[in-house]
């Protein structure tokens, strides 16, 4: 039999894939040698075993072949018996009321009553067996008397007999057949006497009752067949086991090292044997197999054993040197292995001193690897749970089922008035509670969980804070306690009820107060009065205001186009170069700076005269396709230093009565906006329709979008969004302002629909004022 190792595999095989151990010596170990007598028995053993087996397998099955056909031949001669009596009965039966009916000159058809006698007569002068049941049934196939001993009631013999339809057609002719009679299989003929054509005699007899017999024998015949096997097989067993004696002679000392191997190995332990005077040491296959090396069956050298051991973990030469001077009688030590893929084992080797001779160190060694990790883990996750129990809010402290601290943390000894060093684990419940600090006062709260045993109270400490603490039992019969500050709680409860008092005192001044209600009237007419003064003056200063910055506007226009004119001048170098770079980088800043300063200031003139309603259009017939086009090209320079897409989807026939400039301005101004805030890469699309009475422009960008609380405010002068992007972008924020009340003086209006992160839609709708007088004009 080939030799295995501890994980089943054949001793050798993949032995280069691991490394090896140093070799202490030569094994001393000799093998038995045979008899002359044993060694021709063992030759002529392995012919033996393949014979004798074949032999008596061979005798069986011819044995269970002869009787298995023997068997098979004896049933069929007890179908076809039992088919001749069915059918003779149903014929003897028929035949028989023939007779009866003839003799009794009788034409009319007998009753139940009749039938039932005639049945049994011919029964009992037939000599019919009472295992055939016998049924006579009209031409409706309604039964109206049977006999026999299965009687199964049946009603309806069409209704009750399955797959019979044969039988009820043909009569006799149909034979004897198988058929299902209340779900039990039956032979069954079926025949109508000559002389009454309106009545059916049935005979049948189930399955089960004809083959009783045979399937008695057969089961005799198993049983003996059995118990003849089961002789032969115990004969044959006993021949191998005999046979075998002497294999496991041979083999016996190697089965047991194999099988304490194989019990080490699945324990994931192994043996060890220390020599100390000779300095070797035995281990079995398991302990390389738990460090991956390949096994050997020789002593190990102990400096090999040493050289894997973690020196951290100990010396294996002090163990020895105190085991031979006889200070230590037993070691038991964790320590480290280095595997053979690098890695380290953790072992933990129990051995003791064997002073009989030569002073041994016998032991085991357990691979308690998967122990340590899971100890550490377990450390940390109670490390976890601990850090978490000390940084929550409330106090927590646990007892066990003996009333012993189990945890607590910093709250509770703050609550509790105790010191950290008072409340270590295992201290009893009993000493801890006479050192907490007394409370003030105490109440018991009702249980709102339903809890088994779970207690809610409400303390207020001496120093005026209150607690709620719960109080639940574990399910190993301890308790664990939580208590919660719910000093703000109380505080805000305390103000309720004084806010209550309050109320119910304003209630009281305003039963009061009513008496006064006339003279309240006639001083909010008075103050209405006040307001309304105060209202015009306000619109007076917003006209003033208004006048002004239109005023300032002009005035600043001025020195601005000198400043501009001339910065443009020395830009173009008309009276010689400046000589310097950092002069040009400058006039470029003062060129830039006045023109955005200008554009400003027009804008603020625009609002000026819009607000004080100079500001007049000159309505005329416009056709919008070169404007719209005219101005997405001013815009689309700027769209290109951002790689923004600007897509147009503009009616081919767009015409309006409108004024030209501000249909501009209000174009410019809203697709400065998208593009200014548009991202890198990003898409503005342009609509244009025209219905028959107003023009639709949409402007559609993908930029950063307007929150929907600055929606309300958007369109109002000096009015922008502050976020991310537009701090970054310089501006009025008179844009969208000028454009809504350049729609709203045309009659028409300026929405936005915005969502942030995603785009801003802006929709401006100016009415047709010819369309609108044509219209009026029909109706």
């Amino acid at each position: 039999m080939a030799r295995t190792d501890a994980y089943g595999e054949p001793m050798g095989k993949n032995s280069s894939a691991r490394p090896k151990l140093k070799k202490g010596g030569l094994s001393a170990h000799v093998s038995l040698l045979a008899g002359p007598a044993y060694r021709k028995f063992a030759s002529f053993e392995p012919t033996l075993r393949r014979v004798v087996p074949v032999l008596i397998i061979s005798f069986l099955i011819i044995l269970a072949v002869a009787r298995l056909f023997s068997l098979l031949a004896w049933r069929d001669d007890i179908e076809r018996s039992s088919r001749s009596a069915i059918a003779l009965a149903s014929l003897q039966v028929s035949a028989h009321i023939d007779r009866a009916s003839f003799l009794s000159q009788s034409h009319d058809a007998p009753d139940s009553n009749s039938i039932k006698a005639m049945l049994d007569e011919a029964r009992s002068a037939l000599h019919i067996s009472n295992a055939i049941d016998l049924v006579v049934a009209d031409e409706n196939n309604q039964v109206l008397t049977s006999s026999g001993i299965h009687n199964k009631g049946l009603k309806n013999i069409a209704e009750q007999i399955s797959e019979g339809q044969p039988l009820l057609l043909f009569g006799d002719k149909a034979g004897v057949m198988e058929v299902g009679i209340d779900g039990e299989a039956s032979f069954a003929s079926l025949t109508h006497p000559t002389f009454m054509r309106n009545l059916s005699v049935l005979a049948y007899e189930p399955k089960q009752t004809i083959f009783a017999e045979w399937r008695k024998t057969a089961s005799l015949n198993l049983t003996l067949f059995a118990g003849t096997s089961g002789v032969m097989l115990a004969i044959l067993y006993a021949y191998f086991s005999q046979a075998a004696r002497a294999r496991e002679a041979d083999d016996l000392s190697q089965q047991i090292q194999w099988r304490i191997d194989m019990a080490l190995a699945r324990g994931r332990c192994g043996l060890w044997d220390w020599d100390m005077v000779r300095g070797r040491i035995y281990w079995s296959r398991s302990m390389y197999e738990m460090l991956g090396y390949e096994s050997q069956d020789s002593i190990l050298a102990f400096g090999a054993v040493a050289a894997i051991v973690n020196p951290d973990d100990g010396d294996l030469y002090d163990i020895a040197k105190q085991a031979v001077a006889g200070e230590i009688s037993q070691v038991d030590k964790v320590l480290r292995m280095r595997h053979a893929d690098g890695s380290w084992v953790w072992m933990r080797v129990r051995a003791e001193v064997a002073t009989e001779g030569d002073p041994h160190l016998v032991g085991i060694a357990f691979d308690v690897s998967e122990q340590h990790r899971f100890a550490q883990a377990t450390a940390e996750a109670d490390m976890r749970i601990r850090e978490a129990i000390e940084n929550i809010s409330e106090a927590f402290v646990l007892w066990d089922a003996k009333d012993r601290l189990v945890m607590s943390n910093s709250k509770y000894n703050e609550y509790a008035g105790l010191e950290a060093s008072a409340l270590r684990p295992g201290v009893i419940r009993q000493q801890i509670e006479p050192l907490i600090r007394p409370v003030a006062f105490e109440r018991r709260m009702a249980n709102e969980h339903n809890r088994a045993g779970a207690e809610t109270y409400e303390r207020q400490l001496s120093d005026g804070r209150w607690l709620q603490v719960n109080e639940r039992p574990t399910q190993d019969g301890g308790l664990v306690s939580i208590a919660t500050d719910i000093t703000q709680l109380k505080l805000h409860q305390e103000r309720m009820v004084e806010s209550e008092g309050r109320l119910m005192a304003t209630i009281h001044d305003l039963s009061v107060a009513r008496k006064g209600e006339k003279d309240r009237v006639r001083e909010l007419s008075e103050l209405a009065r006040k307001y309304a003064a105060e209202k015009e003056r306000a619109e007076g200063a917003n006209r003033a205001k208004s006048e002004f910055l239109a005023n300032m506007s002009h005035e600043l226009r001025t020195p601005l186009n000198a400043i501009i004119g001339f910065s443009e001048m020395i830009q173009a170098g008309t009276f010689g170069p400046l000589g310097s770079d950092r002069y040009e980088e400058y006039i470029n800043d003062i060129h830039s700076s006045g023109n955005y300063l200008l554009n400003v200031i027009n804008d603020i003139l625009d609002m000026s005269k819009i607000e004080a309603g100079q500001f007049s259009l000159d309505h005329e017939k416009i056709d919008l396709c070169p404007l719209i086009n005219e101005t997405v090209r001013m815009i689309s320079l700027q769209a290109e230093e951002k790689h923004i897409q600007v897509h147009t989807q503009i009616a081919d026939r767009l015409a309006l009565h409108a004024d030209r400039r501000a249909v501009k301005q209000i174009l410019i101004n809203l697709l400065s906006n998208a593009v200014k805030f548009t991202g890198y890469d990003g898409h503005i699309t342009v609509r244009a329709h025209q219905t028959q009475a107003a023009l639709f422009i949409t402007i559609q960008d993908t930029g950063c979008g307007i929150p929907k609380s600055a929606l309300k405010k958007i369109g109002q002068p000096f009015e922008q969004v502050e976020n991310q992007f537009t701090k970054s972008h310089t501006g009025s924020g008179l844009g969208l302002a000028i454009s809504r009340s350049l729609a709203e003086l045309h009659g028409g209006t300026l929405r936005i629909r915005s969502t942030q992160g995603v785009g801003t839609i802006v929709c401006v709708r100016i009415p047709d004022r010819s369309a609108q007088s044509e219209i009026t004009q029909a109706a």
